[in-house]
C-alpha cells in the first residue's frame, strides 16, 4: 500500500489509512496521559475499527513511546545505514527538527 506521511505531519493530508483519525487521537491522547481524550480516542477507534484493533494500536503506541524514551535517553543514534535509506523522507517530513528541539 501506498502512504502520504506528509498527512501525518500536516494533520490536513489524508494519509491513505484507514481510521486515521482516530488512530492519531488515540496516540496523542495516549502521549498527553489525558485520560478524558483518551476514553473518547479509545471509543471512536472500537466504533471505526473494533476491539481488537484498539488494543493492537494501544500497544504499538506504548511499544514505541517506549522505545524512543529509551533510546533518546542513551543517546542512541539513528544507524548509518538508515540514516542514508531515510534521508529524503526526513527532509520531506522535516523529521530532523525535532532531534534539533531537544538540545
Amino acid at each position: 500500500m501506498d502512504y502520504v506521511f506528509e498527512g501525518l505531519m500536516d494533520g490536513t493530508t489524508d494519509t491513505g489509512v484507514p481510521a486515521a483519525a482516530e488512530l492519531i487521537a488515540l496516540a496523542e491522547a495516549a502521549i498527553a496521559r489525558d485520560t478524558d481524550r483518551l476514553e473518547r480516542a479509545r471509543t471512536a477507534v472500537v466504533k471505526r475499527l473494533g476491539p481488537d484493533a484498539m488494543i493492537d494500536a494501544a500497544a504499538v503506541i506504548a511499544g514505541f513511546d517506549g522505545i524512543t524514551r529509551i533510546a533518546d535517553a542513551t543517546g542512541i543514534p539513528l544507524e548509518p545505514p538508515r540514516a542514508a535509506d531515510t534521508v529524503d523522507l526526513r527532509a520531506r517530513l522535516a523529521i530532523d527538527r525535532f532531534t534539533l528541539a531537544k538540545w
